[in-house]
């Protein structure tokens, strides 16, 4: 895993909560420094429970912190009124955010340099954590036993008869069949969103991984993007201790943490006490006095 870049940290804490320019001219406002930190989050369970987390840490680290009086339609949504200085902090993911600002110069396999060329100045990408936003392939454990399945590449022995489809299948980070033959040269049939599919396209925190003892692909060759979820917040909006605080949940929430998460308050339970229990027990937070 890689670590994402902070900005040049230490210039960026000098910037105040007003506006600046970026190099093309246009003015990026900022949240207000001297208020609470607006928490914006897209109207998903993940993105809530996400949310929620970054609200307890925060508080703890001392910082008055508010969730915004509206979801957002999408993570680029959240992303933007992060730039546009509408809120402080939300939840992004990297390749959802680079397709939200095109034009940008990639080096390939350094995200940490992409991303820093790619946001405007003030706004910084915080480290992320070992959870995976995105899609993911998997299958059951018959077919994954039957053809010795592991990784991506292990499709290569399964001959011609295997299909490819699931829920996540329109999703822009969901590999084509073609995609599969060039990088690992694998031979699958286009099965649509069909959730009966040989490999299944699925979000990385779809509670069918669980429910039905899936067996996630490992992707050597990454040829679906990395999402990790991290903190995009606006410099001025998080002090270094909250920024710290933030970091202790980089290596604490996976992906497989971030899924019980999720499917907790998809079944009803708040975002809020979802995550101040979660965060309790792992240790990240004090146990209120009696």
């Amino acid at each position: 895993m890689f670590r994402t870049v902070a900005l040049a940290v230490g210039s960026l804490v000098l910037l105040t909560g007003c506006a600046t320019a970026n190099a093309e001219g246009t003015h990026v406002g900022y949240a207000d420094s001297e208020g609470p930190v607006v928490i914006g989050t897209d109207g998903s369970a993940r993105s809530r429970v996400v949310a929620a987390l970054y609200g307890e840490l925060l508080t703890r680290a001392g910082q008055k912190v508010r969730t915004a009086d509206a979801s957002y339609a999408s993570p680029v949504d959240t992303a933007q009124a992060v730039v546009d200085g509408r809120i402080g902090i939300a939840p992004a993911y990297e390749s959802t955010l680079l397709r939200a600002m095109p034009g940008g110069q990639t080096l390939p396999g350094n995200m940490e340099a992409t991303l820093s060329m790619a946001l405007p100045p003030g706004i910084v990408a915080l480290p992320p954590a070992a959870a995976q936003g995105g899609v993911v392939l998997a299958v059951t454990r018959s077919t994954a036993g039957q053809h010795k399945l592991h990784s991506l590449a292990d499709l290569r022995g399964a001959g011609t008869g295997l299909t490819l489809g699931g829920p996540a299948s329109g999703d822009p980070d969901a590999p084509s069949v073609a995609a599969l033959k060039k990088t690992y040269g694998v031979t699958l049939t286009p099965a649509g969103t069909s959730g009966a599919a040989d490999v299944r396209v699925l979000g990385s925190t779809d509670p069918a991984i669980t429910r039905d003892g899936l067996v996630v692909l490992a992707d050597p060759e990454s040829v679906v993007p990395l999402e990790h979820v991290f903190p995009l917040i606006s410099a001025p909006a998080v002090d270094l201790a909250g920024r710290t605080a933030l970091a202790r949940l980089n290596t604490r929430l996976t992906t497989a943490e971030l899924a019980t998460l999720t499917s907790s308050v998809e079944a009803g339970e708040t975002p809020g006490r979802a995550a101040r229990a979660w965060l309790r027990a792992k240790g990240l937070l004090h146990q209120p006095a009696a």
